[in-house]
């Protein structure tokens, strides 16, 4: 039995020893001992050449239930498998001929006995037609679910496809938006900027100008990042800024006079995922503008924190006014919410209130690897998706529709068997 499947040999066993007992049972109990081995022996390569051959391994089951008169159990067994696992086809015909050939030889060993038909009659349909129609059933239930696995799978990937491509599509249009418009904007900024640098100005306002072509240029500079990478092009979205260039952001703030000051904390600071990187950058960046916008001339405190699974970031200002500019900051625009739909993206979370008399902009971002991958598959997870995974239901309904079957066969059994026997002794 080494020859088979590990899930299969305990069963293959069971049919040699049980069709082996039936065999001595049937002789009651007389056969020569070499001739019991021998049957037994001829019967596990029967079941041994199921495994390669279903087709022949049921005329071999066949042809030896003709020579013994029974072979019951092995017919069982090698009818299923030719019907589960044997092709169409070539195949098919030799079991039908097999059949054929039983048939009219046990009908041949039994000419005058009219009786002994019924009774025929009813081991052909519980030992031979029912495993071969239900083994032919299941194969075809298999091959249809899996048929279906693969045209759900095909699906899923032409919508995926689709899907894509409107995405690329829309975010195309956006790239080409904002540079027809908010570029060629930035570029008339940056050119009059450009004109006052080389204007005869106090020194004052020269270095006012100066920073303010800066700037200007900048803002082209990302802009131009940015729709790059909308683009998709892979070089712009790599430059992206991340939480090491904070410093940076603060030092752009203090040179256009806001009084920031910026707290360190915590333990020592880790590399982030590009993505939760870029999001820190916009929080602080975010609230510094903010700050300037609502707050001019108020001092603004940036803390951060490196916690030893999160990095909090922290930016409070004092407002006067309360909630009124609180209600300015969070509302005028599309700042906030843009962060909120950031941090939730890359597995953290942003909250802004007042606090203390000021406004607290406080941002967490998860330092754990793969916490954004898991959380924004399973956001992007759809009712749709789950109506499309329908391999495991549809396995599921099988299973009860195998279940079903296996009981409706053994009642016609239990029906069809005696009911021949009677026939046949009557």
């Amino acid at each position: 039995m080494s020859l088979l499947p590990l899930g299969r040999s305990l069963p293959a066993a069971a049919v040699v020893v049980a069709d082996t007992a039936l065999f001595v049972a049937a002789r009651h109990g007389s056969p020569l001992p070499w001739a019991a081995v021998a049957y037994a022996l001829a019967v596990a390569g029967v079941v041994v050449l199921g495994e390669r051959a279903p087709a022949a391994a049921f005329t071999a089951a066949l042809l030896l239930a003709a020579l013994t008169g029974g072979s019951y159990v092995l017919l069982l067994w090698a009818a299923y498998g030719a019907g589960s696992r044997a092709p169409m086809g070539r195949d098919t015909a030799q079991v039908a001929g097999a059949v054929l050939g039983w048939l009219a030889v046990r009908l041949l060993a039994w000419p005058a006995d009219a009786p002994a038909v019924p009774q025929l009659a009813s081991i052909f349909v519980v030992f031979v037609a029912l495993p071969l129609l239900v083994g032919r059933y299941l194969a075809q239930h298999r091959r249809l679910v899996a048929e279906l696995g693969r045209r759900n799978r095909r699906l899923r990937r032409e919508r995926e496809l689709l899907a894509e491509r409107e995405r690329l599509r829309i975010r195309l249009r956006i790239a080409r938006d904002m540079h027809d418009s908010l570029g060629h904007r930035l570029s008339l900024v940056s050119v009059q900027a450009a004109a006052l640098e080389v204007a005869e100005l106090p020194s004052a306002q020269r270095e006012a100008v100066r920073q303010l072509a800066g700037t200007a240029r900048g803002a082209m500079d990302e802009l131009h990042e940015l729709v790059g990478a909308l683009r998709g092009t892979d070089e712009t979205a790599a430059r992206a800024p991340g939480a090491e260039a904070i410093d940076e952001v603060v030092a752009e703030f203090r040179a256009a006079g806001v009084p920031v000051t910026l707290r360190r904390g915590g333990g020592k600071p880790r590399p982030l995922p590009p993505a939760a990187g870029e999001a820190v950058y916009r929080v602080v960046e975010e609230g510094l503008t903010n700050a300037a916008k609502h707050a001019p001339g108020r001092p603004v405190t940036v803390s951060v924190t490196w916690e030893p699974d999160a990095l909090l970031i922290t930016v409070v200002n004092p407002v006067a006014g309360g909630e009124v500019e609180l209600g300015e900051a969070a509302g005028g625009g599309h700042g906030l919410r843009g962060l909120d739909e950031r941090m939730r993206q890359v597995g953290g979370f942003v909250d802004h209130r007042l606090s203390d008399g000021g406004f607290r902009l406080v941002a967490m971002v998860p330092t754990a690897p793969d916490t954004a991958d898991t959380d924004s598959a399973a956001d992007t997870k759809t009712v749709s998706d789950r109506d499309l995974d329908g391999d495991e239901g549809v396995a599921g309904v099988g299973g009860l529709r195998t279940v079903a079957l296996g009981f409706a066969t053994a009642a016609v059994m239990f029906v069809v068997l005696p009911v021949g026997m009677l026939l046949g002794v009557g």
